[in-house]
């Protein structure tokens, strides 16, 4: 005996068979007067392909879209023109030893600099906003809350959590990719973390070729794993991590540019968002 399941599983091919045995049927010829006062397909689907474009094109929900497009992007260019450049970003500019290299349109910054011999090439990214904003969807909301609530107690006591110009603290790690290369010696490539003004080594890796150390294809990246690049970072001897910690901040990886990096990844991130913004927007009503 089938299941209720099964029949209503079996139903829409039963039907299908019955309407292909139907289309097989025989048909009645149709007269040469009728054939001729019939429109003909190509006439039909013309017909249909304008009168669909111009639906297309009145869709009310493009200019809904358009006009919130356009709300975002005012709201957007008016903090912006109230936050203005960051005192930390402004200062770090004028006076860090460091060039800077952003695209517009790409996520990834670069700083770069001649330290003696050496080449010295900081990557960091504006995906780690994103990646952190995607961990907060899945904290537990208890937790959540509470933060919240403990966040609004130091800010009503002016406790905890605020600056010196009273505002509320903001900190949220940011990954560093740091290169240090010498030329025919190889390189170093440094993993850190930074947040709240500090710089946190994770590893410490030495590649004998320097191009294993800014490796982006998936042959020169596959390649990196077969090599042994170094102990995890927190093995190593007590004062060995702090020697290289000195070695770094003589380098300028200290704490000037520990400050700088998440002001600019909050600044470039808007730019990039009113781009991504501004596009979508001429996408849309084009």
């Amino acid at each position: 005996m089938f299941s209720i399941r099964s029949l209503t599983r079996s139903a829409p091919r039963t039907i299908s068979r019955l309407s292909t045995s139907a289309l097989r049927q025989p048909r009645a010829r149709t007269s040469l007067v009728l054939s001729a006062w019939k429109p003909s397909r190509t006439q039909s689907v013309a017909a249909f392909s304008g009168s669909a474009r111009r639906m297309a094109k009145a869709a009310e929900g493009d200019e809904e879209l358009v006009l919130k497009l356009d709300s975002e992007l005012q709201v957007e260019n008016d903090m912006k023109e109230q936050e203005g450049v960051p005192t930390s970003v402004k200062e770090y500019l004028e006076n860090g030893p460091f060039e800077i290299l952003d695209s517009p349109g790409q996520e990834d910054v670069v700083l770069t600099r001649q330290f003696g011999g050496e080449k010295i090439q900081i990557t960091f990214s504006i995906a780690d906003i994103n990646n952190l904003d995607n961990e907060n969807e899945y904290e537990d909301p208890a937790m959540a809350d509470e933060e919240d609530a403990n966040q609004a107690s130091e800010e009503s006591t002016g406790e905890e959590g605020e600056g010196a110009d009273g505002e509320a603290a903001r900190s949220y790690p940011a990954r560093l990719n740091i290169v240090i290369e010498k030329a025919g010696k190889g390189a170093l490539n440094v993993e850190g973390i930074i947040q709240d003004g500090m710089h946190v080594i994770e590893n410490v890796y030495y590649y004998a070729d320097a191009s294993f150390a800014y490796a982006k294809t998936p042959e020169k990246i596959h390649g990196r794993e077969d090599l042994y690049s170094g102990p995890p970072f927190a093995n190593l001897d007590e004062d060995l991590q702090v020697l290289f910690e000195r070695y770094l901040d003589e380098r300028g990886i200290n704490t000037a540019l520990a400050l700088f990096v998440p002001d600019y990844i909050d600044m470039k991130e808007q730019k990039e968002y009113l781009r991504w913004l501004s596009n979508v927007k001429s996408f849309v009503e084009a």
